[in-house]
C-alpha cells in the first residue's frame, strides 16, 4: 500500500510540474501576443490538470489544510467540490479542443469551414457557459460530502481517511447519476465523432500527399503534428474515463470503497492530467525550439 502511495505522489508531482510549465508558457504567449484559440484552451486545460492533481493529493492538502487550522467537514466539501468541478471540466475542455481542432483542419468546401474565423469569438462564449455549467452542477458535493463520523457508517460512504460521501435519496441520487452519465456520453461521442472526423481528413490529405510527391518528401505540417497529438489526448482521455466511470459505478452502486480500490482509481484518473503535459511538450515545436535554445546558451554561459 505504501509503494502504491509513492507511485502515486510522484505521478501528482509529475503531473504538476509538467502542467505548471504549459501553464506559464501559455500564459506567457497570452500577455505578450495576439492569443490564439488554442494557447487559451491549452492554457485553462493546464490550470484544471493542475488542481485536478492537487485535490486527490491527500497527503499534500491533510498537511495545508492542518497548517491552516481548517476544520475536516469545510476541507472535505471544498475538495470534493472542486474536484469534481475540475473533472467536469477536464471532459468539457477537452471536448472543445476536439472540436476546435476539426473545425482548424477542416476544408474550405466543408460546412465547418465557415466557422474557422469565427473561432475567438465563439471560444470565450463557450468558456463562459462551460465553467457557468460545471460550477453550478457540481453544487451538489457541497451538500452530499463532508468529514467522517461514526455514528452511522451505513448511511456514509467512506472516500478518504476523514471524508466521506452521506447517502441521499434514491431519486435524487438516480437524477444526479443520469444527468452525469447523459453529459460525459454525450461529450465523449462529440471527441469520437470529431476524432473520425479528423482521422479521414488526414487520411485524404495523405493519400493526395503520395500523389504528387514521393514519401521521402513527405513532412508532418504543423496542422498535422496537431492534430495526432490531440487524437491521442482523445484516446488517453476515452479509455481512462471509461475505467475510471466502471470503477465509480461499481462502487456507489455497492455503497462501499476499498482502500486499494480507491488508489487504484486515483492513478486511473491521474494518468490523463500528467500525460497530456507530457505529450503536448513533446510535439509543439515552439516549445522544442525554446528549450533547445536555452540548452544552447546554458552550454555556451558554462
Amino acid at each position: 500500500m505504501s509503494s502504491l502511495k509513492n507511485v502515486l505522489n510522484f505521478q501528482t508531482g509529475l503531473g504538476v510540474l509538467a502542467n505548471m510549465f504549459l501553464l506559464f508558457y501559455h500564459t506567457f504567449i497570452i500577455l505578450g501576443h495576439t492569443p490564439k484559440p488554442m494557447d487559451m484552451i491549452s492554457c485553462q486545460l493546464s490550470f484544471i490538470h493542475i488542481v485536478l492533481l492537487l485535490t486527490r493529493a491527500d497527503i499534500w492538502l491533510t498537511d495545508i489544510f492542518v497548517s491552516l487550522n481548517i476544520e475536516n467537514d469545510f476541507k472535505c466539501k471544498t475538495t470534493f467540490y472542486i474536484n469534481r468541478v475540475m473533472r467536469g471540466l477536464s471532459i468539457c475542455i477537452t471536448c472543445l479542443l476536439s472540436v476546435f481542432q476539426a473545425v482548424t483542419i477542416s476544408p474550405s468546401s466543408s460546412f465547418l469551414a465557415k466557422f474557422k474565423y469565427k473561432l475567438k469569438k465563439y471560444m470565450i462564449r463557450a468558456f463562459l457557459f462551460i465553467w457557468s455549467f460545471n460550477l453550478l452542477f457540481s453544487s451538489n458535493h457541497i451538500f452530499y460530502a463532508g468529514a467522517f463520523t461514526n455514528v452511522s457508517e451505513t448511511s456514509q460512504m467512506k472516500v478518504t481517511k476523514f471524508c466521506s460521501l452521506f447517502s441521499m435519496n434514491y431519486i435524487i441520487r438516480a437524477l444526479i447519476l443520469t444527468v452525469t452519465i447523459s453529459r460525459d456520453i454525450f461529450l465523449v461521442g462529440v471527441m469520437l465523432t470529431t476524432s473520425a472526423y479528423m482521422v479521414i481528413i488526414l487520411f485524404r490529405h495523405q493519400r493526395q500527399c503520395k500523389h504528387l510527391h514521393s514519401l521521402s518528401h513527405l513532412r508532418a505540417s504543423p496542422e498535422k503534428r496537431a492534430t495526432q497529438t490531440i487524437l491521442l489526448l482523445v484516446i488517453f482521455f476515452v479509455v481512462m474515463y471509461w475505467v475510471d466511470f466502471f470503477i465509480s459505478s461499481s462502487a456507489v452502486l455497492l455503497w462501499m470503497y476499498d482502500p486499494v480500490i480507491l488508489s487504484v482509481q486515483k492513478f486511473v484518473m491521474n494518468v490523463y492530467p500528467t500525460i497530456t503535459p507530457l505529450v503536448q511538450i513533446s510535439s509543439d515545436n515552439r516549445i522544442i525550439n525554446m528549450l533547445k535554445s536555452l540548452r544552447s546558451k546554458c552550454h555556451q554561459i558554462f
